[in-house]
């Protein structure tokens, strides 16, 4: 009897599939396709390993970067203080009310802001408004010293003719008493017709506007403002009483522009506890500004620091925070450096730390180039 042996048999099946299983796909050298990520070209703006950003030429150009060098220097310390646009009290005034009333129209209508006036211009009228019982007690008025007047008059045409037997005196006495109810009845005839001018302080230019015709104002109710766009003044708050003793200059910063300013004085009754500054300038700029807009002021002192000034559109913050310039190391590469600084004019910065002269600041195109990842 003979025995069956399955050994032969299984190997022969494990061979089988062994064979017809898929073979795995093996790259040759410098074909790898893993899960690092694909090298840069160099052809486009990238951010090193390092923190560094490589800018070519191209687009160093098309992102309009300039760079500075920069040299170290002393500069007047200065310290930001908020100011507000306020009007010279020489340039510009406020017309009210007197009396309380029904407004009318100018001779050339109600003026709107923004409107040329010139000083001693009628703007508006106030038609004097009284109650029943005064406008009734007036007229009331009115009348007896109409019929005073009257008979004062009839009395001197008496008089008159019996001037030959009458003294003198008495004619004279008659005259004055109807020159005196005459007087009186036309003194109440105009407090009844009479309008009030509302006449412009000074020449300039209508700032705010507050009229409606037939609106009903009260006494000492503003309702224009003329200013001197040309002669305007900035008030600043100082909450260091110090700080008023050790001004030596100021700017004021109108969008780009550095706008200078000459210190008038320091007030000696402290508002919201603080110290208010005045400043005047003479530049055009100041035209550009209305009343009331809050605006920044940087006031230089006698004290002097040691840095290296850049213009304050250089500086940026990184991601942690920090303030930080890109320095240009190489023709292609920018390097960021973390820089401690203090304000100068408001279009300038001095950097007191970080920064060695020499060095080239990206002054334009800064904000692009921190953008780049």
């Amino acid at each position: 009897m003979k025995r069956f042996h399955p050994m032969p048999s299984l190997l022969a099946l494990l061979m089988a599939a062994t064979l017809s299983a898929p073979l795995p796909a093996l790259a040759g050298p410098g074909h790898d396709h893993g899960d690092a990520p694909p090298a840069p070209t160099g052809n486009g703006p990238s951010r090193q390993p390092d923190g560094s950003v490589f800018l070519p030429k191209p687009a160093q150009r098309q992102l309009g970067v300039r760079t500075l060098v920069t040299a170290t220097g002393q500069h007047a310390k200065a310290f930001e203080l908020a100011g507000t646009v306020v009007m010279d009290p020489n340039a510009g005034g406020k017309v009210q009310a007197v009396l309380a009333g029904r407004l009318e129209a100018g001779p050339k209508g109600l003026p709107g802001v923004g409107q040329a006036v010139r000083k001693g211009e009628v703007l508006a009228y106030v038609v004097p408004t009284a109650g029943a019982i005064e406008r009734s007690n007036q007229l009331a008025q009115q009348a007896e010293l109409r019929a005073a007047r009257d008979l004062a008059a009839r009395r001197v045409a008496r008089l008159t003719e019996l001037a030959d037997t009458v003294p003198r005196k008495d004619i004279e006495a008659a005259e004055s008493e109807l020159h005196s109810l005459t007087q009186r009845l036309g003194a109440v005839g105009a407090g009844l017709a009479t309008r009030d001018a509302l006449v412009a302080p000074v020449s300039g230019v209508i700032a705010s506007a507050n009229a409606v015709a037939g609106q009903v104002v009260d006494a000492r109710e503003l309702v224009f403002e003329v200013v001197d766009p040309a002669r305007l003044r900035i008030e600043a708050l100082a909450y260091d009483p110090a700080q008023s003793q050790s001004v030596a200059g100021a700017t004021l910063a109108v969008g780009g522009q550095r706008v200078p300013l000459r210190f008038v004085g320091a007030a000696r009754s402290l508002r919201d506890q603080a110290q208010p500054l005045q400043f005047a300038g003479d530049s055009s700029a100041l035209g550009t500004l209305a009343l009331g807009q809050p605006v920044r002021v940087f006031v230089q002192s006698t004290d002097k620091v040691d840095g290296v000034q850049v213009p304050a559109a250089a500086l940026l913050r990184n991601p942690a925070n920090q303030t930080i310039v890109w320095v240009k190391e190489s023709p292609e590469r920018f390097a960021p450096r973390v820089v401690s600084a203090v304000p100068l004019d408001g279009a300038s910065v001095a950097v007191t730390s970080g920064l060695k002269p020499g060095d080239r600041v990206a002054t334009q195109g800064a904000t692009l180039i921190n953008q780049v990842r």
